[in-house]
């Protein structure tokens, strides 16, 4: 896909529809389902395809226009370079841990081509109140998700262990009002992902009545 082919971007006051009735999108959202990182493989999206992503999964519900998330890109070597952040991790954490264990660990981020990390940074004391500005960096992860299925490619939202360790956390660079919301893998099924069972929707839905 060449950036000719992405949607164009709408500018400033732009009027826009309210709404865009799509069998496609129904189809989609219907049937979408994750692929694990262990069965994903080359190619992941190139630099405009993985940009047009990112842009896409910005344009989530943000109150207050605070962008309470950002980005950081794992691609090429920084992926396996990264490995020894985690593998250091969690030695510490498991000092006991095997070395077969520990090799696995390392090689989490190269399961797939591409690993977007959202990162959800909260503005404190603000109007917009913190659950909220959490809630939307979670919307990216989601929008991510669909924007890849869309656009061809296979996608998982994972947190796993190294998303809440203090010294991972460090090694990204987090701020102190800053949490991983989650690590998006990226890449090109290499079989492809099965139904799994889903909640009932009859236990889940009511009705105030007043």
């Amino acid at each position: 896909m060449s950036d000719s082919t992405f949607p164009p971007k709408p500018f400033f006051g732009e009027e826009l529809a309210s709404c865009h009735p799509n069998g496609e999108t129904l189809e989609l959202l219907a049937r979408r389902r994750s692929t694990v990182a262990n069965n994903m493989d080359h190619p992941g999206p190139d630099a405009d395809q993985l940009n047009e992503l990112l842009r896409i999964a910005a344009r989530v519900p943000d109150h207050g226009k605070l962008a309470p998330w950002r980005f950081i890109l794992f691609e090429g070597d920084a992926r396996a370079a990264f490995g020894t952040v985690l593998r250091k991790a969690f030695t510490a954490a498991n000092p006991d841990a095997p070395a077969e264990l520990l090799d696995f660990e390392e090689k989490r981020f190269t399961r797939a081509p591409t690993v977007v990390a959202v990162i959800s940074r909260v503005t404190e004391n603000h109007k917009i109140p913190e659950w909220e500005q959490i809630l939307s960096s979670g919307a990216v992860c989601q929008t991510l998700l669909i924007a890849a299925s869309a656009m061809g490619f296979a996608a998982q939202w994972l947190t796993e262990w190294y998303a809440f360790d203090e010294e991972v956390k460090q090694a990204l660079g987090l701020g102190p009002s800053e949490r991983v919301a989650g690590f998006v893998y990226l890449g090109t099924a290499t079989e492809p992902p099965r139904e799994r069972t889903r909640a009932d929707l009859s236990a889940l839905i009511s009705r105030w009545a007043g």
